[in-house]
């Protein structure tokens, strides 16, 4: 990672914990891997019917299944618009089996469920007093869509829904602007994300003139990122514009899987392609090389002429289960083997998902996770 000083700056949003916010990000800084424990997933409630056109009366039962296989192992915090929203999930959630015993509402209204993205994003000092604080990042839906500032206010609710200090990024003044969806941690140091989705200059740009290396300082500031690796461009059909958890995810420490294409005829194999050639000489935090494995991909999925993202590294790592999305093709067997054997210590079960990818996301794009307030082991 490059030695550029970060010109990034704190901000403690009033009413939450003070204390010296420099010392906070110096000493902690940590987001935790997805595999760590986890306190709590989060999760909004669907409403946009826009999201799912023509599609959304099966949408809510598929998030039914989601919390179902979620819940055994940690509470699940699911953001709902009003009293009636939460009515109608609470339905939805005793019909499909849930233990509502394992779930909390929070009325914080959205504007869509892309929770992934505009979510809190935890960060943990592990050395005692451990802490949790929220990396407050700002949300502009992709630098696409108008509807999005019920989400960006997400993450401060949060805050002081749970009694914890949020640290705004900023890049000369602005705050800056990330999604979940655009990086994968090992928890170590090391982030994978895009240049296409965090450094294109035309198009989705989310943090005007920003560089290279400012960006890196802000990962390393606030997310205690010290080693970047930058891939080139996403799947065919993210509408995101270059996400990492629809192309590569880490599955330990060390090891993560790539999204492959045999077909050379297919939009995605020339970029998949020389992903996997950029990963060939890149190095963790450590020094060692990345462990490779190849997750297939399915046969192309299309909604009205527009290809879907449709992707088995769209999967998410919960306590009690990894959720894989399924499409309906006979590669689904082989992605959940492959992650079947790469997550001995939980069952990797598949999610119906040629629904749910019609909003152009599915499992990963709609879960945050919060980890443990205090490490375990």
């Amino acid at each position: 990672m490059r030695t550029a000083g970060s010109s990034s700056g704190f901000l403690v949003p009033k009413g939450v914990l003070g204390g010296a916010v420099g010392t906070f990000a110096t000493s902690m800084g940590r987001m935790p891997a997805e595999w760590e424990p986890h306190e709590a997933t989060w999760i909004a409630w669907p409403h946009n019917r826009s999201d799912w056109p023509g599609k959304f009366a099966a949408i809510p039962w598929v998030y039914g299944e989601i919390v179902l296989r979620i819940a055994p192992g940690e509470i699940v915090r699911i953001l709902v618009n009003s009293a009636d929203h939460e009515a109608q999930a609470r339905r939805v959630l005793g019909k499909v089996g849930v233990d509502l015993a394992r779930v909390e509402f929070f009325r914080f209204p959205t504007n869509r469920g892309w929770t992934r993205d505009f979510g809190p994003i935890f960060v943990r000092k592990d050395e005692a007093p451990a802490r949790l604080a929220i990396a407050r990042f700002r949300f502009n839906a992709w630098a696409k869509y108008d509807d999005w500032t019920k989400d960006d206010r997400v993450p401060d609710r949060a805050a002081r829904r749970l009694g914890l200090s949020a640290f705004e990024p900023r890049i000369r003044g602005r705050g800056v602007v990330l999604e979940g969806g655009s990086i994968d941690v090992n928890g170590r140091g090391t982030v994978i994300t895009t240049e296409e989705c965090l450094l294109d200059p035309a198009i989705q740009v989310r943090n005007p003139g920003s560089s290279r290396a400012e960006l890196e300082a802000v990962l390393r500031d606030y997310l205690g990122a010290t080693n970047v690796l930058w891939l080139g461009r996403s799947i065919s059909g993210d509408d995101t514009h270059g996400h990492v958890d629809d192309l590569c995810r880490f599955v330990n420490p060390r090891t993560v899987v790539l999204c492959h294409e045999t077909n050379p005829n297919d939009d995605n194999y020339e970029a998949l392609a020389e992903n996997r050639e950029r990963l060939r000489d890149m190095r963790l935090e450590n020094g060692s090389a990345v462990e490779v494995v190849d997750l297939p991909m399915p046969a192309p999925l299309a909604f009205n002429g527009q290809r879907l993202p449709a992707s088995y590294a769209n999967f998410y790592i919960a306590n009690a289960a990894v959720l894989v999305p399924t499409f309906n093709d006979p590669n689904d067997r082989v992605a959940l083997g492959i992650l079947g054997e790469l997550f001995p210590d939980r069952p990797v079960i598949g999610i119906h998902a040629v629904d749910l990818v019609w909003g152009l996301g599915t499992l990963h794009c709609l879960t945050q996770q919060q980890p443990t307030r205090e490490p375990r082991g």
